[in-house]
């Protein structure tokens, strides 16, 4: 399966619990789900969740990506930071990008967009703050987003940071595949 040891034994397709089998059928589902696997009932109602929060929506990819991966960086979470550079390059997010996000490069240095600049103000404010956010980031956030996209947006940076510490914690192991994407791209070993 993957090459480091988790704090955790993640479950082999061969040992998954009933409820789980059906994650393992199309070949190995990842560390998340291979720890999720050992509590089933959870892994049931947790990845249906997750699949809506990530998946197609009516926010474009790459903001969403921006978020998870801004969300991971401040958390710093090297398993979700790696596992989202890739998906954020895919995304169409540019290595330069990724750095900023990573707060390797000033953001206002590297993104043009206010709406974007505006959006990693908030990430930065509801991942990376404590107790309310400021009203005007509020506000400057619904002068460039509709309600329906502030409340995807906010929901996707608070499952991260609960992803974030689900696999920080438990020290899930990046696939060597998605560490040698890392590296093709020049941002591998960025967070540790």
């Amino acid at each position: 399966m993957f090459c480091a040891m988790a704090n955790v034994r993640l479950v082999d397709a061969d040992q998954a619990p009933l409820l789980a089998r059906p994650y393992y059928e199309r070949g190995d589902p990842g560390p998340i789900v291979a720890a999720l696997a050992q509590v089933p009932e959870v892994l049931e109602a947790c990845l249906p969740f997750l699949g809506v929060v990530y998946g197609r929506s009516a926010v474009p990819a790459r903001r969403k990506e921006l978020v998870a991966l801004r969300t991971s960086a401040l958390l710093r979470c090297r398993y979700c930071v790696e596992a989202h550079t890739v998906v954020a390059l895919d995304a169409g997010v540019s290595p330069a990008e990724v750095r900023a996000l990573l707060g390797l490069e000033p953001t206002e240095a590297v993104f043009a967009d206010p709406a974007e600049l505006t959006l990693l103000a908030w990430v930065d404010a509801v991942a990376g703050g404590v107790g309310p956010v400021d009203p005007s980031l509020r506000a400057g956030l619904a002068g460039h987003f509709d309600d329906y996209e502030v409340v995807e947006l906010t929901l996707l940076a608070g499952a991260t940071l609960m992803l974030n510490r689900f696999c920080t914690a438990l020290e899930l192991p990046t696939s060597p595949e998605t560490l040698r994407r890392l590296a093709a791209a020049g941002v591998a070993g960025a967070v540790r």
